[in-house]
């Protein structure tokens, strides 16, 4: 019987713990993933940025429209975005706001929409830079407009 008992003892001892190996392998096989899954995520994140920002601009073009229907006109320029959050001065007709904070006036990337009056493709322009917050670019850095 003592000889059964120390064979059970040993296994029990020897299953106790890690071995290094089987850490490594472990850690291998988690760098694996991690290789494939944080690109996908990446490229994720940037095609929904883009997407969410496309959604935006829909958005505050339905809500300059609004605008339109209670002044007469879209906001000038200098009046900007910010006539969709607060009253401009001199505007009789305003029923806003149109917007409830201003942090709907920036893009996923925290950069303010542009908005253009009168527009260069119709009577305003409303667009975004995209990730590089400068004119022009491919993909993220792309603008996205509301033409």
């Amino acid at each position: 019987m003592t000889l059964l008992t120390d064979r059970r003892q040993k296994r029990r001892r020897r299953s106790r713990g890690v071995t290094l190996m089987e850490l490594l392998v472990v850690l291998a096989i988690l760098a694996l993933i991690a290789t494939v899954a944080v690109p996908m995520y990446l490229n994720y994140l940037t095609k929904s940025q883009i997407r969410t920002a496309a959604i935006q601009i829909d958005r505050l073009g339905a809500i300059l429209d609004a605008y339109l229907l209670d002044v007469g006109r879209y906001p000038t320029q200098e009046e900007g975005l910010e006539s969709l959050v607060s009253a401009p001065p001199g505007v009789d007709r305003w029923a806003g706001p149109y917007l409830k904070n201003k942090e709907a006036l920036t893009d996923p990337w925290g950069n303010p929409y542009v908005y253009q009056s009168p527009g260069r493709h119709g009577k305003y322009d409303l667009y975004s830079l995209g990730a590089d917050g400068a004119d022009g670019g491919d993909e993220e850095n792309a603008d996205i407009t509301s033409w």
